[in-house]
């Protein structure tokens, strides 16, 4: 294999950056962006970047403004109220599923990722969390073997990053959700049921202050 073929292909690698960039709010809900100006932000050719800005409004994380320009959508009550009854509905069975199927060396990732969740929550660190806090809920999806399941969940955070990144900016880090223990205690214990809860104690202290 050479290396050019042992490469992630441009069209993908833009379309991961930019989703990059919603997903941990580096874009701003209601942000107008240029196709020319995600080009040269991303040092990307033109159509890898109408194909990235294809998939993500097909995923609902941009819309069209006209005149060549999109935007992260704002996210309505209305919005907001569907996002987290769908994020209700399937993240704690994800957490109930992945019971049956977590490794050891996945625990102990999730350990390692529920410290660093502590330490940005105490550091005052915005980015740190969000990105440790993504780790956490998508190892433990990960391992739902839900594929279904573990996409909707993928694409409801993706709908959710920016306008939760402007909160946590809002209000710092101490308020953030982390019932990371709780889950972490169930799974080892194999609790099922106790993992759920811990997902949608998780769950709603987010919907709470993002309301």
């Amino acid at each position: 294999m050479n290396e050019q073929s042992s490469k992630t292909p441009e069209h993908q690698a833009i379309y991961d950056r930019l989703r990059h960039m919603i997903l941990f709010g580096e874009v701003l809900p209601g942000q107008a962006l240029t196709i020319l100006g995600l080009k040269t932000m991303l040092g990307a050719g033109m159509t890898p970047v109408r194909e990235a800005i294809r998939r993500l409004t097909a995923e609902g994380a941009l819309e069209a403004l006209g005149n060549r320009r999109i935007c992260v959508p704002n996210v309505t009550q209305e919005t907001l109220n569907q996002i987290y009854f769908a994020r209700l509905a399937i993240e704690p069975r994800l957490g109930e599923l992945a019971v049956a199927n977590i490794t050891k060396d996945q625990l102990k990732t999730l350990a390692k990722l529920d410290e660093q969740v502590d330490a940005a929550i105490s550091a005052g660190d915005i980015n740190g969390y969000l990105a440790g806090n993504y780790r956490f809920h998508f190892t433990l999806y990960d391992a739902a073997n839900a594929p279904v399941l573990r996409n909707i969940a993928s694409s409801l955070w993706l709908q959710l990053g920016p306008s939760l990144r402007v909160v946590s900016g809002r209000y710092g880090t101490q308020n953030l959700p982390d019932e990371h223990k709780d889950a972490l205690s169930a799974l080892k214990a194999k609790d099922g049921a106790g993992v759920a809860r811990a997902i949608e104690a998780d769950i709603r202290q987010g919907l709470s202050l993002m309301r």
